[in-house]
C-alpha cells in the first residue's frame, strides 16, 4: 500500500511512520489528524499508512524497520495491532523505536505505560523519552503484556468479533458467561524455571495490568527481563466469578487460591491443542514454551508512571 505523506513535511526532518488500524474500536480520523499536526510541530515528517488485513501491521512494521530512512514507528490501534507491530519490529536488527496511540477495546499496554488519555499518548510519541521493554515469546511468537492459558484463552478464542466491534468489552463479558457453561475446567501443568505446579488457569505476565485498568500481577515490570506467572488454583464457575470480582476490586493478589511466581522460562502442558492467547489474540496452542525475548524494544513513554521502565533520552530526537 502506498504511503500517504502529510503535506507539511519538510526536507531534513526526522521521519515518523504512522500505521493505523481503520477498524480499531476507538479510531477517529480527526484524532489522527490532530496527532499528525502535533508530530509535525515537534519536527517530525509524518507518513501515514493503514492496515488492510489481519497481520498486515506486522508486515508494515518489519518493512519500516528495514527502511533506513524511518526514525520512529507509531502504531494507532488496539493491543492486537500493537502485538503485530512488535512481532514485525523484532524481525529486524536494530528495531525501530516504537510509540503507541491507543484506539482499541482494552488498551492494556497503554494503561501499563500510564498513557490514559489520547493526548498523553500523542505527547509521548512526539517526545524524546524512550524505555526498553522486554517482550515474551510463546513458541516463538512475541507478546508485550501477557500470555494466557485456560479460561481466558477460551474466551478470546471464541469471542464474536462482530459483537466486539459493536459493544467493545461487553463482547468479552458475554463470551465469559457462555464459557462458564462450556469450558471443561481441565488442569494445567506449569513449569517455571524448573519448578512444577498445577493450575486451573495461567497468565504469564510481563506487565501489571490485565483487561485494561485492572491489576493482576502487582510486581510485574515491562523493563525487567522476567515474568510474573499468575496461577489460578481453583476450578469451576464459582471460582471464575470470584476471581473476576477480585480482579475488578483490586484484591486478586490477596486470594489464597491465587499464586504468583517469578521466572524467565515457563512451559505449560494440558489438553493438546488448547488455545494460547497473547495480548488478547490467539497466538498458539498447547503445549507451549514461553521465554524472554532475546532483545528489548524501545518504546516512547510520557510523563506518567515511569516506575515500570527505565527511561532514557533518544538522542536522535533530543538534538532536534
Amino acid at each position: 500500500m502506498a504511503l500517504a505523506r502529510d503535506p507539511d513535511e519538510t526536507n531534513g526532518a526526522r521521519r515518523l511512520r504512522l500505521i493505523y488500524n481503520p477498524t480499531a474500536g476507538g479510531l477517529r480520523r480527526p484524532l489522527l489528524d490532530r496527532a499528525a499536526a502535533r508530530f509535525a510541530a515537534a519536527g517530525w515528517a509524518v507518513e501515514r499508512t493503514e492496515t488492510a488485513r489481519a497481520a498486515h501491521a506486522e508486515h508494515l512494521a518489519a518493512e519500516a524497520a528495514a527502511d533506513g530512512d524511518v526514525d520512529r514507528l507509531v502504531i494507532a490501534g488496539g493491543d492486537g495491532t500493537i502485538h503485530e507491530a512488535i512481532n514485525g519490529l523484532l524481525r529486524v536488527v536494530p528495531a525501530l523505536p516504537l510509540a503507541i496511540l491507543p484506539m482499541g477495546t482494552a488498551n492494556v499496554l497503554a494503561h501499563e505505560l500510564g498513557l490514559h488519555r489520547f493526548e498523553d499518548a500523542v505527547e509521548a510519541a512526539a517526545g524524546d523519552a524512550l524505555a526498553a521493554i522486554w517482550s515474551g515469546t510463546a513458541n516463538g511468537r512475541h507478546f508485550a503484556m501477557m500470555a494466557g492459558v485456560g479460561f481466558d484463552a477460551h474466551v478470546v478464542a471464541h469471542v464474536d468479533t462482530r459483537l466486539k466491534r459493536r459493544i467493545g468489552k461487553g463482547a468479552y463479558v458475554w463470551e465469559s458467561l457462555r464459557q462458564m457453561f462450556r469450558f471443561g475446567f481441565p488442569r494445567y501443568r506449569v513449569t517455571i524455571d524448573g519448578e512444577t505446579h498445577e493450575a486451573a488457569s495461567v497468565i504469564v505476565a510481563k506487565g501489571r495490568h490485565y483487561g485494561g485498568p485492572y491489576v493482576a500481577a502487582p510486581a510485574a515490570r515491562l523493563g525487567s527481563p522476567s515474568f510474573e506467572v499468575c496461577l489460578f488454583l481453583r476450578r469451576g464457575r464459582l471460582a471464575v466469578l470470584r476471581y473476576g470480582l477480585a480482579l475488578v476490586r483490586g484484591r486478586l493478589a490477596g486470594r489464597r487460591d491465587f499464586m504468583i511466581r517469578t521466572g524467565r522460562s515457563v512451559t505449560i502442558e494440558g489438553p493438546v491443542g488448547d488455545p494460547v492467547q497473547g495480548d488478547g489474540d490467539i497466538i498458539g496452542k498447547l503445549p507451549v514454551s514461553i521465554s524472554i525475548a532475546e532483545r528489548p524494544v524501545e518504546i516512547a513513554v510520557g510523563r506518567g508512571d515511569r516506575s515500570q521502565v527505565g527511561v532514557k533520552v533518544d538522542s536522535r530526537s533530543a538534538c532536534n
